[in-house]
């Protein structure tokens, strides 16, 4: 009985009938989903990740409203980032993010040329093959780096003045990442220009990290330097129990390792490269809002 219903309440009725159709297909359109592509394992990113969520929170975007995230971990076993990086591109994923250092951006980088990546990084960008300028990074790629690896010859200095008398120095070094020889290279140079001892040790794995103590026990070292690597990471725990075991004093590139016994640490500050890693992502999906967008949106009058 349209009569009986008064003007202002039939226009508005109408109006409201009118934009919910519009209204609720926008809120049934599917969450755009971001790819989170590691190189470390689940229990080592949980904490930052958590931070990393916090920071996104806090630059307007909530997760489950405006998008999801499908996790992928390499277990610190690089040789699993490809076929991962590939499974995020099969699913068509908004954005991928990578976490855990270079080695996973640069699988990402290679599986897709389309789908935008963020990464969080640990070394010189430019240096290491995943953009091409700081200023203007290129392609569908951009992020943040703590420059961790820059770090080693530092992290030599601050050893050799811990202990001074230290005739011979061990580096364990991970051949698997894809800037062994950059490292290596960067530390032998460091360590030649004061004239000091180095005893390279390689793992890969939590095996071959223990047949490094038992190697580094007959090498008569005096101290160790743990490089910088993300699988280096996940292994902490292992790292400080067997540096403990064998009382060698040991530079760790992270202050977790402090944190549950480690000796001493130098380098960036993990969760303030989270911090910018969220802000990075949420300024990257504002200006690609079509990747992005926020679940309160209302169509225009227009």
């Amino acid at each position: 009985m349209a009569s009986h219903i008064g003007r202002r309440k039939f226009l508005a009725t109408l109006g409201g009938a009118a934009a919910w159709p519009i209204t609720a297909r926008a809120q049934q359109r599917p969450l755009p989903v971001i790819g989170l592509l590691s190189s470390r394992s689940p229990a080592t990113d949980a904490p930052l990740v958590a931070i990393m969520r916090e920071g996104i929170k806090e630059t307007g975007l909530v997760e489950g409203q405006n998008f999801t995230i499908d996790y992928r971990s390499a277990e610190g076993r690089y040789d699993r980032l490809a076929s991962l990086a590939a499974d995020l591109v099969h699913r068509q994923v908004a954005l991928i993010v990578t976490i855990g250092g270079e080695v996973a951006a640069l699988a990402a980088k290679a599986a897709t040329m389309s789908i935008p990546i963020v990464f969080g990084g640990g070394t010189d960008p430019v240096r290491s093959g995943i953009v091409t300028s700081l200023h203007r990074p290129g392609g569908n790629i951009t992020g943040v780096s703590a420059f961790q690896i820059e770090l080693e010859p530092k992290k030599l200095e601050l050893l050799r003045e811990l202990h001074p008398t230290g005739e011979r120095i061990a580096v364990l070094i991970n051949p698997s990442t894809a800037f062994f020889e950059m490292q290596v290279n960067d530390i032998k140079a460091a360590a030649h220009s004061v004239a000091q001892h180095l005893d390279l040790l390689q793992a890969s794995t939590s095996r071959e990290i223990d047949a490094a103590f038992q190697q580094l026990a007959k090498m008569h070292a005096e101290a160790l330097l743990v490089a910088t690597d993300p699988f280096f990471f996940t292994r902490a725990a292992q790292l400080v129990v067997l540096t403990a075991r064998h009382a060698i004093p040991t530079l760790y590139f992270r202050r977790e390792f402090v944190a549950i016994g480690g000796l001493i640490s130098y380098g960036s500050n993990g969760e303030d490269t989270y911090r910018a890693l969220a802000f990075t992502l949420g300024a990257f999906s504002r200006a690609k809002s079509q990747l992005i967008y926020r679940s309160s949106y209302q169509p225009s009058s227009s």
